[in-house]
């Protein structure tokens, strides 16, 4: 069992480094309370914006936040055991 613990922490180790990275390589979106009084146009823009880096990045970042809250679940529960 010690074993496992030590492969999830450094799987850990490694998506907390690349959630780091990833979350500094986004850019601000400076829509502010303007796009909110305007509304978003539905243009090629916006519907094609996953296809973007920017879709790309903000696709990992939510992966690789959802692996990083499953495996601290998991570890806090292997280290109460």
């Amino acid at each position: 069992m010690e074993i496992v613990k030590y492969i999830l922490m450094g799987i850990y180790v490694i998506v907390c480094f690349a959630l780091i990275v990833i979350a500094m390589m986004q850019s601000k979106d400076d829509s502010g309370a303007s796009a909110t009084i305007t509304g978003s146009s539905s243009n090629f823009y916006e519907k094609n914006k996953g296809r973007t880096k920017e879709g790309r990045l903000k696709r990992w970042t939510i992966i690789l936040g959802s692996v990083f809250a499953i495996l601290t679940i998991v570890l806090s529960i292997m280290y109460v055991i």
